[in-house]
């Protein structure tokens, strides 16, 4: 396994993965994709296996400020290169590939990365099924969100260094 960042032909694969994991009121287009490789795609975490096939990934976008909002989702200009804390929109892992610890793998990287990258934190929603799951990796629940995403409750979660 191999992780990487993206690049626009990873559009369609990306988009592909996605669709897998989520359900389509929740899941991410390919024009939101599209508009977020423009801007960000060294904030897009591949995970290949040995084929090359991207069976897991994490992305999301930077900003000073420290809540994900709604908006943020759809709209790639609330990405500061400069900015304190690092957003994750999506933890995406393949039906076939899970409990095999591939998205903890990603989420580490996506951390140091973060932590080398001199910023404040991580930022995610979730929903309650996976609070225990974050909170193993230092996240810590800040309650529910604000966010109707996908017309579902969301969990603020917050990993600060």
């Amino acid at each position: 396994m191999h992780i990487r960042t993206a690049a626009m032909a990873d559009l369609a694969a990306i988009t592909a993965v996605e669709s897998a994991c989520f359900p389509a009121a929740e899941a991410a287009t390919e024009a939101d994709f599209k508009a977020r490789l423009s801007v960000y795609p060294d904030h897009f975490w591949l995970l290949e296996d040995e084929s090359g096939t991207i069976v897991s990934f994490v992305d999301g976008l930077v900003t000073d400020e420290p809540t994900l909002r709604d908006e943020m989702y759809s709209d790639a200009s609330f990405h500061d290169e400069s900015g304190a804390w690092q957003m994750i929109f999506g933890v995406n892992t393949l039906p076939a590939h899970r409990r095999q610890g591939l998205a903890e793998q990603v989420l580490r990287r996506v951390i140091a990365d973060a932590k080398a990258q001199g910023r404040k934190g991580c930022v995610l929603t979730c929903k309650d099924k996976l609070i225990h799951y974050y909170g193993k990796l230092g996240f810590v629940n800040e309650g529910v969100s604000e966010s109707v995403h996908g017309g579902v409750v969301w969990y603020d979660m917050r990993l600060t260094f």
